[in-house]
């Protein structure tokens, strides 16, 4: 209702403050691109994925000398692990490759490219593209299964990104719960422990006093 009412007000800026949004949150979900790696050296990417979201990855090694073939030195292993610890994609010694999957669990996912030792020491440079969410889907292979046209395409593409948002919001929403539930409990544990700290400093000023008081007692000088 309270929407409807801020559109009934001047509807176009808040159209286009919509699709501006949708847009940045659209693009959000693909990450592209291009880092430099040495011979024996090793670098790792992360992307926060939630769970039974598909997600697509794709990598080269780039040509330092283009008409040639790639030198031998040129070469990474790649490997995709969850935040678990389960792998999901391997690449032994490649100079390029491709993964897909549909992530298991929420979490932090890992690519790590290893760059194979070679002396004297090379710098690889490296093409990495990664979609999640609604940017993984292949939308024309989506067009030509379903014979839709153009605007038919754009309204799914606008469907599925608010299908996203929707669920990432409420991901983010129980990532929340879980913090501050994290910072009750850590609240609580430090009030109890500066009330254990207090109450034995209390008792250790208490037995000194006592104790000075016995033995200026014993000495008769009070």
């Amino acid at each position: 209702m309270m929407m409807t009412m801020m559109f009934g007000l001047n509807p176009k800026p808040f159209f286009d403050l919509s699709i501006l949004l949708l847009l940045l949150l659209f693009c959000s979900s693909t990450e592209s691109l291009r880092f430099e790696v040495q011979s024996s050296s090793t670098k790792c990417i992360s992307e926060d994925i939630k769970s039974n979201s598909m997600t697509v990855g794709k990598y080269s090694i780039v040509n330092p000398n283009e008409g040639y073939p790639l030198p031998d030195s040129h070469r990474v292993t790649v490997r995709v692990t969850s935040s678990f610890g389960n792998n999901y994609h391997y690449g032994d010694k490649v100079q390029s490759g491709q993964f897909a999957f549909l992530a298991a669990e929420s979490g932090d996912y890992m690519t790590c490219f290893w760059a194979t030792e070679h002396d004297p020491k090379a710098t690889l440079t490296i093409d990495f593209e990664w979609k999640s969410g609604v940017a993984a889907k292949d939308w024309s292979n989506v067009a030509k299964k379903g014979q839709v046209d153009v605007m038919e395409l754009e309204i799914k593409k606008l469907y599925e990104t608010v299908t996203d948002i929707h669920d990432e919001m409420f991901y983010l929403r129980e990532r929340e719960e879980e913090m501050q539930a994290l910072n009750q409990t850590t609240n609580d544990r430090m009030f109890w422990l500066s009330f254990l700290s207090l109450f034995v400093c209390l008792s250790v000023a208490g037995l000194q006093l006592w104790h000075l008081k016995g033995f200026f007692e014993k000495k008769k000088l009070i």
